[in-house]
């Protein structure tokens, strides 16, 4: 071979090797992440669903990207959002809170789609059942409704002479009714008073806690909503400022100072999300994954704020909790 030919040669195999890895590049495939609330309210979800992707071989940045849109609460929002990842063209799509799964299954028919709420998917027209979920959509619920009668009890319980219960949702979501349907028959069937609150922004929070104190609410009932875990430490600030013993549906309200909850781990939802994606990810689809449901429901106390308020918590509930914060 001449020497002219043989640079060429090796010239067009320099050129080739970045070329290559250009293209290895390009086919590392990218999650979409459509969250109903903001990236700081998200963080430790983000983390127990990177581990679930780290388990099955997924790492972000090394084999797997992401594209991330937060609402922060503004539900209207997410359906340009959920547009924009099926315009990039991401491998799956994550959908984190019902306004989010919604928004993401319209958007498209075709691409995987993962969602961790905390409704009966069946009901709201995402999946045909738990177990077969069929066309591109399947997830993870944590079921709050059927747990409200529930935190009621506990929540009376605790504080048996209160008979006038607020319980606060979103009416921005589309799971309100079914929120406030629930809440209504479990606190006939026991005899309590029950006061709707509505909060669909956060200058609202402040003034539904005002009408609670002068309504003569003793207790209140927190409903789950993306948008509350968004206002997580205003709600257990104005809940302590207004002196209304409030029940939070996970611990994260309690670790931050509220009084009671009582839900499943948003840690272990998140995890199985992760888990899910991968196998999208390596080829299953999401029709044959059943919607996954929480293996545990846990009962936090803040003892701390308990003693703050004025409140003796029973020994009964001290016994039962899965974890007191003293």
């Amino acid at each position: 071979m001449r020497r002219r030919e043989f640079l060429a040669v090796l010239g067009s195999i320099a050129t080739a090797i970045p070329r290559a890895g250009r293209a290895q590049q390009a086919a590392m495939p990218v999650i979409g992440y459509l969250s109903s609330k903001s990236e700081s309210a998200e963080a430790g979800i983000i983390a127990a669903v990177r581990r679930g992707l780290k388990d099955s071989g997924f790492v972000e940045g090394k084999n797997v990207d992401f594209i991330y849109r937060w609402s922060d609460g503004n539900y209207d929002r997410l359906p340009e959002f959920a547009a924009e990842l099926v315009r990039a063209k991401v491998d799956a799509i994550a959908a984190s809170g019902l306004p989010a799964a919604l928004a993401a299954k319209a958007a498209t028919s075709t691409i995987p789609i993962v969602f961790r709420l905390a409704i009966d998917p069946v009901t709201f027209g995402l999946t045909r059942s738990f177990d077969r979920p069929g066309g591109n959509i399947t997830g993870v619920t944590m079921l709050f409704d059927p747990l409200t009668p529930k935190k009621l009890q506990l929540l009376h319980e605790l504080l048996p002479t209160e008979t006038t219960i607020g319980f606060l949702i979103n009416p921005n979501n589309q799971n309100a009714s079914s929120h406030r349907d629930h809440a209504e028959r479990a606190a006939a069937a026991m005899n309590l008073r029950l006061t709707i609150l509505t909060v669909g922004r956060a200058e609202e929070l402040e003034p539904a806690f005002a009408a609670a104190r002068v309504g003569g609410i003793g207790a209140l009932l927190v409903g789950d909503d993306p948008l509350f875990d968004v206002l997580g430490h205003e709600l257990v600030e104005a809940a302590e400022r207004h002196k209304i013993p409030t029940m939070y549906y996970v611990r994260d309200f309690v670790i931050a100072g509220g009084l009671i909850s009582y839900g499943p781990s948003f840690d272990e939802m998140a995890k199985q999300m992760g888990a899910y994606l991968a196998r999208l990810l390596k080829g299953e689809r999401a029709a044959e994954l059943p919607v996954q449901q929480p293996t545990k429901i846990e009962l936090v106390v803040n003892l701390k704020t308990a003693k703050a308020s004025g409140i003796t918590v029973p020994s009964i509930l001290l016994t039962a909790a899965d974890e007191v914060i003293e």
